[in-house]
């Protein structure tokens, strides 16, 4: 068994919740989690990440979606832990690294999907270059609100996903 999952399986739940909580942001998907302990292994912790992720409420992801910086940024609305700030960091080193005038495009194209849904634009940037952000930041821009919520619930899973195997890397 991986040392961390072992690790973590005998924490209390709170402090389970809390070491968990900077590979999702919300407070509901890192309890339910902590409460589904023990895992046995990491495929039933990660498809368990899955389903509790599924069945929260709207609320539940946003909280989680104010946990990231924008895309091209290094503060998020809420400020996350060292470790989360750190994996956004790698995450979107792609996109920090672009020339300016697509930084410029992604900070305008950002502030347009803001002004349209009230909320940060969430995609899974790992491994993404800048130029593919912002053309599928332009793409969801056409979502409307139910699809697009719902679109970056998955993109929110997706990085998640990632950040588990980071923290039981660790």
């Amino acid at each position: 068994m991986n040392q961390v999952l072992s690790r973590w399986n005998f924490l209390p739940v709170n402090e389970a919740a809390q070491e968990v909580l900077p590979c999702c942001g919300s407070q509901a998907w890192a309890k339910g989690l902590a409460h589904n302990r023990p895992m046995e292994d990491v495929p039933t912790l990660l498809a368990t990440s899955d389903r509790i992720w599924r069945a929260l409420t709207v609320a539940d992801w946003l909280e989680a979606f104010q946990s990231h910086p924008r895309i091209g940024e290094t503060r998020a609305e809420r400020e996350p832990s060292a470790r989360a700030q750190g994996w956004s960091a790698q995450e979107q080193h792609r996109a920090a690294e672009s020339d300016n005038s697509l930084k410029r495009a992604l900070a305008e194209a950002n502030r347009e999907y803001e002004h349209k849904f009230h909320r940060i634009f969430i995609i899974c940037a790992s491994g993404r270059s800048a130029e593919e952000i912002l053309a599928n930041l332009h793409h969801r821009l056409h979502n409307d609100d139910a699809t697009e919520v719902h679109e970056a619930a998955e993109q929110q899973r997706l990085i998640t996903q990632i950040r588990l195997r980071k923290w039981l890397a660790e």
